[in-house]
């Protein structure tokens, strides 16, 4: 056995094994591990396929064992290689319902071009499903990715906003700290946008 069959799978383990230990919000694309691991699929291809020919012409049953292990060892980096993107497109979808259309600079870095690809393509694809759904007024999903303990909530004002309508044609005065009980489905843009202030 050469020694390059010691460390069969060895990379596309390491691979899965980052991205599971990272505590980034995605870290950087390992286009060096992902080459690797490709690599070592095509040499492993080869080298079986160059036995398998041997096989067949001397037709020796000892050879099965080594083509076994090998062909388990291409199955193993394939499934650890798509576990990896697998985990990457998961914490890309994320990103989307977290920070909105746009990814944040810092963190665009670490995407490859397919993956932010991808994120536009899953962006456009939630966004377009929020305007179909509501009775055709659409509706947010990801205003509020926890399910609200009650409608209405306690708020206070960080800076003069002024006159604000709510839906049902109340105006209030959003002066600085002014507190008010309003509807959370009314203000949660306002409190995104650090006008208002979520008293818990």
């Amino acid at each position: 056995m050469s020694k390059s069959n010691k460390m069969f799978a060895d990379k596309a383990f390491e691979l899965v094994k980052e991205m599971q230990r990272s505590s980034q919000t995605i870290p950087p694309f390992d286009d060096d591990g992902v080459r690797q691991v490709l690599e070592e699929i095509k040499a492993i291809f080869e080298e079986n396929c160059a036995q398998a020919a041997n096989y067949s012409t001397s037709g020796d049953r000892t050879l099965w064992p080594l083509l076994n292990f090998r062909h388990a060892a291409l199955q193993r980096n394939k499934r650890c290689l798509l576990a990896y993107l697998q985990q990457r497109l998961q914490r890309i979808k994320a990103l989307r319902w977290e920070f909105g259309p746009i990814i944040p600079g810092d963190i665009k870095l670490n995407l490859c071009e397919p993956e932010v690809t991808f994120f536009n393509k899953y962006s456009k694809s939630l966004a377009s499903y929020m305007r179909s759904i509501g009775d055709g007024q659409g509706i947010d999903l990801t205003g509020d990715l926890r399910p609200p303990k009650s409608l209405y909530i306690e708020v206070r004002c960080v800076e003069d906003f002024g006159k604000f309508e709510l839906e049902d044609g109340e105006v209030i005065y959003l002066k600085k700290n002014s507190q008010h009980y309003l509807p959370r489905s009314q203000v949660e843009t306002l409190v995104r946008q650090g006008i208002l202030q979520h008293i818990v």
